[in-house]
């Protein structure tokens, strides 16, 4: 493998294992065990209790009025017999997060995205596990998870439509229709089943209706489309038939509660998964037995709803979670037991002892989980320190007996006060527990990101900079001196970790840093050296040179709040020829002039809005402009006999690829847009393509002798094809920029470079850490140029409408992952070349970006919150994640460059003999 082989190695493994901390440290599971249902003892208003989640429905599509009220009789019921608000949900805002929270009340492990939101990693308590059974209808996403969680699958059953019925290239009401369909047929064949008919007359019984139709239509059709409105108006009607059918079967008894909600919203492109307010904010609406009627106080309005007409209404807003105990009190089932809701008492009708009981069942029920997480701390950590506000003369005991007291002396509304003054308690004793060992593992996180960055630091000047000759190897006593405290070291907290009873995965993340340490130590003089050769180059110099690399890194992490700041970039990089020689702009005006006019082509799509529209027009012109230049640029290389005419016909092949994707793209939107569906053969011919055009550079690889620029253009034509079929916009206009130049930056760098060729590789030098930054630069712009890569919800689902439009989340998000790192590869595969025309290592640019990157990481690492708005905490997590992820995708991707020009012999410059 090699010394740099195993470096590498190390180096994927170490960032993947790091980039679990940040669950570890922020997402710890909410599960807790061993706890006792908690229950209101008093009768409940309901017998049955029906909830209705309209997935993707967004707040404001119920409130607004345009002419016409989109949902009349749910509009009925806000304004003459129920409740309502906004549920404001947690990121990530997607489907199984979303139902998990309202139906079980507890916001789930982020783990649970290996899963696609689907099964579950862990099993949990529910409402439908608690009630005596449960009938659900609906998507088999959705259902099958609360089914394999309950402790008696038998009591949750589901009614679920195949899975090709979520197809996105059409109108998908019917799945709402389906779901009405079915529950009118389980009453009417109640009417000859004797054994159905009894057990939908029994009590503590749940009706679940996953209503995915709005969810379907958003994406494929945007929430402003006439699709996406005419769904409400459907699900407002099945509704209120719905409602009917329980009258009549139930007589009227008036023992039924219903509940309406939504698991997510949706943004104006037709996505989710962010916490930005349009996906955040869901409507609640109750009505039925125990719920109290509307309030004309206008209470609890913003600039969300104060211009509706239902602003003299007063509105109440809850937390997703708080659902699930709102649905048990209610129907009198226990809470269930991980369930961190708070029950909104405003929702319930004014029977105080009911809700002084039931907030108190409540709080009983957060306490146990607080109770649990306390005796675990305590029994496991070698120097346990309690929380101080619910410990000593503040015993939870103490605080349960008093509001026992106050309610048996009918002191109901400071008995509420109480519970709700020990459920704030338990809630922060909760976070205090998860936040326990945030000091410690900061640390060591901290640590090993420095530690990977002067052990990379180290590798690079021992390898590429100094004369082996030159590098002092420790005498063997200190050699084993240092290894042994290394071992003690790790035997410390080795046994620290395993006395406190730690996850596995904590043993890995103090090993990294005493291993980068002792190699660092170990080879201490090698950074002795440099720094001494460094500041014998100038002082000055030196200084400038670090505060010139921080600078750059920290402008590289401010454009991940701010994309507008690539642009800056690279209108400044625009005049990089000015600062050049005056011998070189005069013998290279038209490459230099060709940079400039590149960069702020390029420039301009930082500065656009991600929120792009569907615009055909520009991914054909963009197909076209790259047929165009990519004919050009095989035109000159023929002309200047730097392409073989077997490369040279497969080239033509590819443009010819390139056009037909173009044809394909229009006809497929066509197709979409007459709402006829994706056309199979389109569907075949889009996969036949990619697959094709893809694996051409890998098959033919070419000779020796074969040019790097003909290479190269054969590279960024095979990737062509895909980006244009996963345009929606000015993608494919932006790749093409994007290509021209880094294929520029190339030839300036190999301009400027000027070197003759050697035997032997030259030892690096300050000045090439400028093409090390410049393809960090690239990387970001390959990243942020077409939308905001912090969260895939900026990324249309219409981009993968070419390949497949029935639901599947893992590959359509590949296919969205693929097309962010298309530019990726098209820069691995330059910076290959550059490393050789620059007379330097394969590996050493590499390394050098290794060295600096994680600076970025330890910024995003800080940056990371679990409070604020849900937008900032999915922004800092996704931050984090994407600059863990570069060295990652940044190593896999420079071997597979490798792969692809790593055999080419690539001509260096003569000297400039003006020089």
């Amino acid at each position: 493998m090699g010394q740099t082989g195993l470096l590498l190695l190390i180096g994927i493994v170490f960032h993947v294992v790091y980039l679990f901390s940040i669950f570890d440290i922020y997402f710890t599971s909410p599960i807790v065990h061993g706890m006792t249902p908690q229950s209101n003892p008093l009768p409940a208003p309901a017998d049955r209790l029906v909830l209705f989640v309209a997935d993707g429905l967004r707040a404001d599509k119920i409130i607004e009025h345009e002419g016409q009220y989109r949902a009349p009789f749910l509009r009925d019921i806000m304004r003459n017999k129920g409740s309502w608000g906004v549920s404001h949900t947690r990121v990530p805002t997607e489907s199984r997060p979303g139902h998990v929270a309202i139906i079980a009340g507890f916001y789930e492990d982020v783990s649970a995205v290996t899963t696609g939101w689907t099964m579950n990693p862990v099993n949990f308590d529910s409402v439908f596990n608690q009630s005596h059974h449960t009938w659900s209808f609906g998507s088999p996403d959705i259902l099958p998870m609360f089914q394999h969680g309950a402790s008696d699958p038998n009591r949750v059953e589901t009614f679920m439509y195949p899975p090709e019925f979520e197809d996105f290239a059409g109108e998908s009401s019917h799945l709402d229709t389906w779901v009405f369909d079915h529950v009118k047929g389980l009453f009417a064949r109640a009417k000859h089943d004797q054994e159905l008919n009894k057990q939908l007359r029994e009590k503590k019984i749940v009706f679940f209706l996953h209503l995915l139709g709005l969810d379907t239509n958003g994406h494929g059709f945007r929430p402003h489309s006439e699709e996406y409105h005419n769904n409400i108006k459907l699900v407002d009607r099945g509704i209120e038939e719905i409602v009917k059918l329980f009258d009549d079967f139930y007589n009227h008894d008036g023992r039924t509660s219903y509940i309406f909600t939504a698991d997510h919203g949706m943004n104006n492109r037709g996505a989710h998964g962010d916490g930005h307010p349009d996906n955040t904010r869901t409507p609640l609406i109750a009505w039925g037995a125990g719920i109290r009627g509307p309030l004309k106080t206008g209470l609890g309005h913003d600039d969300f709803s104060m211009d509706s007409d239902l602003r003299e209404w007063q509105r109440d807003d809850v937390l997703q979670a708080d659902i699930a105990p709102l649905m048990a009190s209610l129907v009198g089932i226990d809470t269930p037991v991980n369930s961190v809701g708070q029950l909104p008492l405003s929702y319930l009708e004014n029977n105080e002892q009911f809700r002084s009981e039931a907030i108190f069942a409540n709080a009983r029920e957060i306490l146990a989980q607080f109770q649990v997480k306390h005796d675990e701390k305590e029994r496991n950590e070698l120097f346990f320190r309690p929380f101080a506000p619910l410990s000593g003369l503040n015993d939870p005991a103490t605080f349960v007996d008093e509001i026992r007291q106050r309610i048996d002396a009918q002191e109901y509304l400071r008995a509420e006060l109480l519970s709700k003054d020990l459920i704030q308690l338990c809630l922060r004793g909760l976070r205090y527990f998860q936040t326990y060992d945030w000091l410690f593992l900061r640390s060591v996180i901290t640590i090993g990101y420095v530690g990977w960055c002067v052990y990379c630091t180290e590798f690079l000047i021992r390898n590429h900079v100094l004369n082996q000759a030159n590098i002092k190897t420790p005498n063997k006593m200190t050699t084993l001196a240092i290894n042994m405290l290394s071992v003690l070291v790790f035997i410390l907290l080795g046994a620290m970790l395993w006395l406190q009873n730690m996850p596995s995965i904590y043993y890995a993340y103090i090993t990294f840093p005493i291993f980068f340490w002792n190699r660092a130590i170990h080879n201490k003089s090698t950074l002795t050296i440099g720094l001494r050769l460094a500041a014998n180059a100038g002082i000055t110099k030196f200084v400038f040179t670090g505060a010139a690399i921080i600078a750059v890194l920290e402008a590289l992490v401010y454009s991940f709040f701010r994309r507008e700041v690539l642009s800056v970039c690279f209108v400044l990089a625009s005049g990089w020829p000015l600062t050049m020689p005056a011998h070189m702009r005069q013998k290279h005006p038209l490459l230099l002039s060709a940079w400039a006019l590149a960069c702020i082509s390029t420039s301009v799509f930082t500065l656009l809005p991600v929120e792009k529209g569907e615009d055909i027009t520009l991914v054909v012109m963009g197909g076209l402009a790259g047929v165009l230049l990519g004919s050009a640029a095989l035109y000159k290389l023929k002309t200047t006999g730097h392409v073989s005419n077997k490369l040279n016909n497969l080239t033509k092949f590819q443009l010819i690829i390139n056009l037909v994707s173009v044809v394909l793209v229009y006809s497929t939107s066509k197709s979409l847009e007459r709402r006829e569906g994706l056309p199979v053969l389109n569907q075949w011919a889009s996969w036949a393509i990619v697959g094709t055009s893809t694996l051409l550079p890998f098959i033919h690889r070419g000779p020796h002798d074969e040019h790097y620029l003909a290479r190269l253009l054969s590279i960024c034509l095979a990737f062509a094809p895909l980006m244009t079929l996963l345009s929606i916009s000015y993608e494919m206009l932006f790749y093409v920029c994007f290509c021209s130049t880094i294929l520029l930056w190339l030839e300036t760098e190999r301009m400027l470079y000027c070197g003759t060729r050697t035997t032997t590789k030259r030892p690096m030098q300050s000045s090439d850490i400028r093409a090390a930054l410049m393809f960090m630069f690239f990387i970001e712009v390959a990243f942020f140029g077409t939308g905001n890569v912090a969260s895939l919800s900026s990324f249309s689902l219409s981009s993968v409408y070419r390949f497949i439009t029935v639901f599947n989340p893992f590959s359509m998000t590949a296919l969205l992952i693929t097309k962010i790192l298309i530019p990726f590869c098209v820069v691995s595969a330059v910076l290959g070349v550059l490393s050789v025309s620059l007379d330097l290592g394969s590996f050493s640019l590499l390394l050098t970006v290794m060295a600096v990157s994680d600076v970025q990481t330890i910024n995003f690492f800080y940056f990371v919150t679990d409070y604020g708005s849900w937008l900032e905490i999915g922004m800092s997590i996704s931050h984090f994640c994407i600059s863990e992820l570069f060295i990652i995708f940044s190593i896999i991707l420079f071997l597979l460059s490798q792969l692809l020009v790593g055999h080419l012999t690539v001509p260096r410059l003569t000297k400039d003999k003006s020089a």
